[in-house]
């Protein structure tokens, strides 16, 4: 009885109590504000430094419960909401620095244009790593619903904001030596994992190899359902997860297999052991894979910039607005989903017998080849498409 209630069931109290009643912040500030949005009240929390304001969201602070003893409005304080600012976001990266890889440049716009996985194989040194941070770069802008959804989860986790709500798709790179619970969400109290929080963007494994075999598996269905489901006691936890799986290995474990100039010293076993730890099902759902060589020296430091961030996400978002507009004129006619013409479908027949291609696999063929034909704006599968697609395979059968 020494609060009145008067004004209280317009705001949203959010805090953590001290014995001596201050309130302090608690993490997941964003989704109570945006919970706070949905319900058309007035957010109340603790005074924190990194409180963010949202567009559309009254926020306010309370500094003791005592405050209340005269009613909410005495006691609460505006905040200075002000909008978000991207300064001091670190420049962006952008694919002009990548010399010498117009051919592995050429699969990341293919994997942007698809919503495709990638797997690139290559020596240390090759630029695998400095490929992958700079695929966001050429996704189209993140939509608001996953961008809300991106906050969310970040917030809650407690990791920085403000990238996204620049528009930058996050970018996530896990070490090898990560948990099961860390890359796919878990512990107790249960949160969101390293998969969740690359929801909208792009989840990087480096050393795809030294990942543990039984934790890339369990990769699998979240990879294809775009949600990961975690089983406790007291009730299941769903977090969302659409990613875009890019990831890098070398050859063998000394990493100079096939290297034209540095010769391999791992024996015939080794290499075989290394390549065991990646199975079979989980490559089936890596549509492309492809080797990436050391670049001439030459090239690097006298050679011209190639294809720019800029240049390669205009052919990225052609190919996925053709993509969307044949999408609707299938609904609508209800046409075939890769409307493969007659030689096109002979080559992946003939090519599926060669290298004994799964169900999936063949599919995963014929997607990859969809994803190039829409990029030359073609409504129908050519030949040439199934023909390059089949080159980034990864398979010397094909």
């Amino acid at each position: 009885g020494q609060i009145p209630l008067n004004g209280l069931e317009d705001v949203l109290l959010v805090g953590e109590l001290t014995l001596d009643g201050d309130v302090s912040p608690v993490k997941g500030e964003v989704a109570y504000q945006l919970l706070a949005r949905e319900l058309n009240v007035v957010i109340v929390g603790a005074w924190s430094e990194g409180h963010v304001p949202l567009e559309g969201i009254r926020s306010a602070r309370i500094v003791n419960l005592a405050n209340l003893n005269h009613g909410i409005a005495h006691g609460m304080y505006a905040y200075d909401d002000a909008p978000a600012s991207a300064h001091g976001l670190a420049p962006l990266l952008d694919y002009a620095d990548v010399v010498g890889q117009e051919f592995a440049k050429r699969t990341c716009a293919i994997a942007a244009t698809g919503e495709l996985g990638l797997l690139m194989v290559g020596p240390p040194g090759a630029g695998k790593t400095m490929l992958a941070q700079r695929l966001p770069t050429i996704l189209p802008p993140i939509d608001d619903t996953t961008k809300q959804e991106a906050l969310r989860i970040h917030s809650v986790v407690g990791e920085p904001i403000e990238g996204i709500l620049a528009g930058r798709r996050p970018f996530r790179s896990p070490h090898h030596s990560a948990s099961s619970a860390g890359l796919l969400g878990g512990g107790r109290p249960v949160r969101p994992g390293e998969i969740s929080l690359a929801h909208g963007g792009v989840l990087f494994l480096d050393e795809l190899a030294e990942f543990p075999a039984n934790i890339l598996d369990m990769l699998r269905q979240p990879t294809e359902e775009g949600v990961v489901r975690i089983v406790r006691v007291d009730g299941v936890y769903t977090f969302a997860c659409r990613f875009q799986l890019v990831a890098a290995s070398n050859p063998c474990p000394c990493g100079y297999l096939g290297d034209p100039e540095i010769g391999c010293k791992c024996t015939i076993s080794a290499i075989e052991r290394y390549r065991a730890r990646l199975s079979g099902p989980f490559l089936d759902r890596i549509d492309l894979v492809i080797d990436v060589s050391r670049p001439d020296p030459e090239v690097v430091l006298r050679g011209s910039e190639g294809l720019s961030s800029s240049e390669i996400s205009q052919s990225v978002v052609r190919g996925r607005a053709f993509r969307a507009w044949r999408e609707q004129r299938r609904e609508h006619e209800g046409s075939e989903s890769h409307t493969l013409s007659a030689e096109a479908e002979e080559t992946a027949i003939a090519l599926a017998k060669r290298a004994h291609l799964s169900g999936r696999g063949l599919d995963r063929l014929c997607r990859v080849a969809r994803t190039l034909a829409d990029m030359d704006e073609s409504m129908f599968v050519r030949e040439s498409h199934v023909k390059e697609a089949s080159m980034y395979r990864g398979d010397r059968r094909l």
